[in-house]
C-alpha cells in the first residue's frame, strides 16, 4: 500500500480559496497513491483561533466539493484533513472528511479532545464523542486529529473496532515536537498498527508549526519523516505487518485494565 502524506504550509496572506486550489491540485498529482492524507484545520490554521467562525463551513461546503472532486480526480482514498465543521444546529467543530476513490464521503470524524485549557479551540468548538473507523480494501483507518494523540484511551477504542492504521491530522507546534514524534511511535507501538501522523508547516497566527510528518510501523520503526517545510511524504508499507506483528507479540491479548474477563463481575 501506498500513503502519501501532504505537509501543507499553512501562511499568513495565502486566501483560502487559493489554499484550496493549490491543495487540490497537490491531491490531484498523487494518483499513484492509494491514500492521501492533509493536516488538521488547513483551511484557517490550527491556531487562527480568530478564523474559525468565519471560515467556518457545512459538511457539504466548498472544501467538501473540492476535496471530493480531487479524490475522485486522483482515484486515491483521501483522509481530508479537517475543517472548522458549523452545524446549523450546534457548534462549530473541528471535522475530519474521508473520501472514497470515486469522491463519495466515506467517514466524518469530529475531534474528541478539544485543545486550549478553556480558550481556543476547546471553547469555540463542540466535542465529539464517537470514535470513528474506515475500512479500506488494504487496511482499517482509526481516525483521531492533533491533540488526540495524547490520550492512549482512544486509540484503544479505535483498536477494538478493528483499526490497523492509525491516521492523524494535525497542527503541531515546534515547540512540542519532540511530543510529537514520541507520542507517535508510542501509539505504534502500544496498538501494533501503523500511524500515518501528518502535521502542518508554516507558521498559524503567529505560532511556528513542527512540520515532520512521520509514518511509524507496528514495531515502532520509523518508515519515514518529512523536514520542517511544505512536501510530501510518500511510503510504501505492507498492512498485512499488523496481523503478524499481533501474533508474533501478542500483547493486546494480555489486556486486563478497561476489559472484563469473561465468567467474572467486575472488580467492586
Amino acid at each position: 500500500m501506498r500513503a502519501s502524506l501532504i505537509q501543507i504550509a499553512v501562511e499568513e496572506g495565502e486566501p483560502v480559496e487559493s489554499r484550496r486550489r493549490r491543495v487540490a491540485a497537490l491531491v490531484r498529482d498523487q494518483s499513484a497513491s492509494d491514500l492521501v492524507v492533509l493536516p488538521e484545520l488547513w483551511t484557517t490554521g490550527a491556531f487562527a483561533y480568530e478564523d474559525f467562525a468565519a471560515e467556518a463551513e457545512p459538511l457539504d461546503g466548498p472544501t467538501f466539493e473540492a476535496m471530493a472532486k480531487a479524490a475522485s480526480d486522483a482515484g486515491v482514498w483521501l483522509h481530508a484533513g479537517s475543517v472548522p465543521e458549523r452545524d446549523p444546529e450546534g457548534p462549530l467543530y473541528n471535522t475530519s472528511l474521508v473520501f472514497s476513490p470515486s469522491g463519495d464521503l466515506a467517514a466524518a470524524y469530529r475531534k474528541i479532545h478539544r485543545f486550549g485549557f478553556d480558550k481556543g479551540e476547546a471553547v469555540l468548538m463542540g466535542a465529539g464523542r464517537e470514535p470513528v473507523t474506515v475500512r479500506l480494501p488494504q487496511t482499517v483507518l482509526g481516525l483521531a486529529t492533533c491533540y488526540d494523540l495524547r490520550f492512549p484511551e482512544l486509540f484503544r477504542a479505535l483498536v477494538d473496532a478493528g483499526a490497523e492504521t492509525l491516521v492523524i491530522p494535525a497542527g503541531w507546534p515546534e515547540r512540542r515536537r519532540a511530543h510529537w514524534t514520541l507520542l507517535a511511535q508510542a501509539r505504534a507501538v502500544e496498538n501494533q498498527a501503523f500511524v500515518l501522523a501528518c502535521g502542518t508547516a508554516g507558521t498559524h497566527a503567529g505560532v511556528p508549526q513542527a512540520g515532520h510528518s512521520i509514518v511509524v510501523d507496528p514495531w515502532g520503526e520509523v518508515l519515514a519523516e518529512a523536514g520542517a517545510g511544505e512536501q510530501v511524504l510518500t511510503v510504501d508499507f505492507d498492512p498485512a505487518k499488523v496481523g503478524t506483528t499481533r501474533e508474533q507479540f501478542p500483547a493486546l491479548k494480555d489486556r486486563v485494565l478497561g476489559l472484563e474477563p469473561p465468567g467474572r463481575p467486575p472488580l467492586s
